[in-house]
């Protein structure tokens, strides 16, 4: 295969946690008095988590340090989680594949590792070589530094990775740090680009999918 691994955004693709986000972001800001909209809490889907406490702090009026906004948030959908885990359709199937093949994966969030842990907990032992989370990163997305690391920790080149993203913020890193990229809208719309793959659901995908993109990208460039 020219497919060395793939890389996987965790909130809003392989589970539908911005629910719970939203939902966290209107109670902290109405609980100070503040006003949110659905406008509001779609702009920060896929952004660094202190990003959107300093958002919510300049349009919620929410009079709290950034990384406690953070704190009360990730709180709350931890909370959240452990009831339900919303998984996207077609998450574990192709995830249980790629892991019956030896194919590396690594999960590359802006959550932070005490939520991205409650994922990995959900799965089986060694589904993901490697995770990225938000407080482990310099720069969040739509900065590549998160996939850059992540493929570096696999021992792989980003070129060959697929990475799987629902947010224009998560697919600008992704292909800023060089890989396929395909992306599945969900809350939000993701524009069409040259190079750029969009996919309904992550039923679509498979293996021979994934591997067939990359060797595209490999035949282009020969």
């Amino acid at each position: 295969m020219h497919l060395q691994a793939v890389l996987f955004d965790m909130d809003g693709t392989l589970v539908d946690t911005e629910p719970y986000w939203i939902k966290a972001e209107y109670g902290l800001v109405e609980s100070y008095g503040g006003a949110w909209t659905d406008a509001d809490a779609h702009a920060l889907v896929g952004s660094a988590l202190l990003t959107s406490a300093n958002y919510i702090r300049e349009h919620g009026g929410v009079p709290l340090e950034p990384d406690e906004i953070v704190d009360r948030l990730i709180t709350e959908v931890i909370v959240a989680t452990r009831e339900a885990m919303p998984w996207r359709p077609g998450a574990r199937a192709l995830l249980a594949e790629l892991g019956e093949r030896d194919v590396p994966c690594a999960l590359v969030t802006m959550s932070y590792r005490s939520l991205a842990a409650e994922l990995v907990a959900a799965l089986p032992a060694g589904t993901f070589g490697a995770v990225v989370a938000g407080d482990e990163v310099t720069h969040g997305k739509p900065h590549p530094e998160a996939y850059l690391t992540a493929a570096a920790r696999l021992g792989v080149d980003p070129t060959r990775c697929v990475a799987i993203e629902d947010s224009p913020t998560g697919v600008t890193a992704a292909e800023a740090a060089g890989c396929v990229t395909i992306a599945i809208p969900h809350h939000v719309p993701i524009p069409a680009a040259p190079g750029r793959v969009l996919v309904d659901s992550l039923r679509e995908l498979d293996l021979a999918a994934l591997d067939r993109l990359v060797t595209e990208r490999v035949e282009r460039s020969a």
